[in-house]
């Protein structure tokens, strides 16, 4: 695989902090909605619609937010994204009721739908085909470790039961604003050097006309069900990890449940690198097949597990889920002109966090694992089915 260019890595590596910045604000929720639940008095359902209306615009925004990436730049709207999520995030610091925690959350949801798009298109507007796959898997390793250190940092600050989750929230003000005050300081420093970015990736030539719609769209479809899966996972896992009957005597259960969480979301960046390695033009749609389908047996062990292996199923499935990032993304870069790429992946971004949105529904409806789970293992089918015809259309029109 072609080694990334030192400046290409730097600008890998600031856009992929603020990749796990975003993620780390999405599972913010998920290691605090038990502890909503219980001051507000309200129960898995209401947590689970409070989720719902956090990920509906994470991913319906993302059309509107690609648009405006291929109008104005990238790394503008990503300043945008990351001051607009720590002024929500200290208004849910003083948010009074369950009902302004909904208005806060929407509104979070929003800014954060922009960074999907904006910085998937930015990596790989710099990078060759060759290159993509590393720089798309560093982006998710260290994604999954924003993943994975929402409930870490949740374990940490929970520990000593001095601090609530309205202190967390307002913790995560900080490195956003760090971020954000770096990819200005770029930003800068890029117009200065250069007026126009280049309209093409290097070595990448694709005409405008050239938008393979039909792959596209199953490509799409598969995210989106694959959405789905994730929504519903990552929402409830600290709640699924609660009964897994490994907690010490001396630990608080909101920080030990989002501890076993955290370890679960690392193995999700093992995963990202592992997919990153593979990925090489004309294998990734047999590796997105591959991976979707592997979804469906720890789903299945999930739905029936008891006691420790609930953690070590839930493992299993963040290894596996989490390498469908890198092949994903790349495949929706070989299908979109670079100077649209912004708008395909906000459309991708809409569809697949604008159907995950549901998930946290969903899984909120049903009292026991086994139909949760078993349910889950069903979409996670479906979206391997999608991706397997994706797979059977590039063969064909390879032969043609």
């Amino acid at each position: 695989m072609s080694k990334l260019p030192a400046s290409t890595f730097r600008l890998v590596l600031l856009i992929s902090c603020a990749h796990a910045l975003v993620h780390t604000f999405e599972l913010a929720l998920p290691a605090v909605e038990q502890m909503i639940g219980d001051e507000y008095g309200v129960g898995k359902s209401a947590t689970g619609t409070l989720g719902m209306v956090w990920r509906l615009p994470f991913g319906l925004g993302a059309v509107l937010a690609g648009f405006l990436a291929d109008r104005y730049g990238s790394r503008p709207l990503l300043i945008v994204y990351l001051v607009g999520c720590s002024v929500t995030a200290v208004l849910a610091r003083w948010a009074p009721t369950f009902n302004a925690l909904f208005m806060v959350m929407l509104a979070m949801g929003c800014f954060a739908s922009i960074y999907h798009p904006a910085g998937l298109s930015l990596i790989s507007r710099e990078t060759t085909p060759e290159t993509r796959g590393k720089a798309l898997g560093l982006h998710g390793i260290i994604g999954s470790l924003g993943i994975a250190g929402a409930p870490f940092g949740a374990m940490l600050l929970f520990s000593s039961g001095n601090l609530g989750w309205r202190d967390y929230y307002l913790i995560l003000t900080l490195p956003a604003m760090l971020i954000a005050a770096r990819l200005l300081l770029d930003e800068l420093r890029y117009r200065k050097e250069s007026r126009f970015a280049p309209a093409m990736s290097a070595g990448e030539v694709m005409p405008e006309e050239a938008i393979r719609w039909s792959r596209y769209l199953l490509l799409v479809s598969a995210g989106a069900l694959s959405g789905f899966v994730y929504g519903a996972f990552m929402h409830f896992l600290p709640r699924y990890l609660d009964t897994a009957g490994l907690r010490p005597e001396d630990w608080t259960p909101a920080s030990f449940r989002n501890a076993l969480a955290a370890v679960v979301l690392a193995c999700g960046a093992v995963g990202q690198g592992i997919a990153g390695r593979l990925c090489r033009p004309g294998r990734l749609e047999l590796l997105l097949v591959l991976v979707l389908f592997g979804n469906v047996p720890p789903l299945i062990w999930m739905a029936f597990a008891e006691g420790p292996s609930r953690f070590v199923a839930a493992c299993v499935l963040a290894v596996i889920h989490f390498m469908n990032q890198p092949v994903y993304n790349s495949l929706i870069a070989q299908h979109i002109p670079a100077s649209r790429r912004s708008l395909g992946y906000g459309f991708s971004n809409m569809m697949c966090f604008g159907i995950g949105a549901f998930g946290p529904y969903f899984a909120g409806q049903f009292m026991g694992d086994t139909a949760v789970y078993g349910g889950l293992a069903a979409v996670a089918t479906a979206a391997g089915l999608f991706a397997t015809y994706s797979l059977i259309v590039r063969d064909r029109q390879s032969v043609t």
